[in-house]
């Protein structure tokens, strides 16, 4: 059984950047596709953008497309986002994911981590 465990959520000030981290175990995702989502209080959880393990094909949401880039280093089975040019905007939950399919809804990724607080203060 697989799981994803991310870190590197904090307060950062707008304009400022940070790197979350997404490890993952248990099992081969060598074949999926690593989805970072993000939810806000009060509103639907909303595609960041996504990494194919294997083929490194990126994809990335209109918001944070320029800002924000995915990576994965193979031989340490972890996923990344380095989020620079931070905006208040961008404060949520942010959840690492897997799934089978190259999609941005997030009811099509089977695996899910705890999620982890990044703040953006104007």
């Amino acid at each position: 059984q697989g799981q994803l465990v991310e870190s590197g959520g904090g307060l950062v000030q707008a304009g400022g950047s940070l790197r979350l981290s997404c490890a993952a175990s248990g099992r081969t995702f060598s074949s999926y596709v690593m989805g970072w989502f993000r939810q806000a209080p009060g509103k639907e959880r909303e595609f960041v953008a996504a990494i194919h393990w294997s083929g490194g094909r990126t994809y990335y949401a209109d918001s944070v497309k320029g800002r924000f880039t995915i990576s994965r280093d193979n031989a340490k089975n972890t996923v990344y986002l380095q989020m620079n040019s931070l905006k208040p905007e961008d404060t949520a939950v942010y959840y690492c994911s897997a799934g089978p399919a190259w999609t941005t809804s997030p009811a099509a990724y089977g695996y899910w981590g705890q999620g982890t607080q990044v703040t953006v203060s104007s």
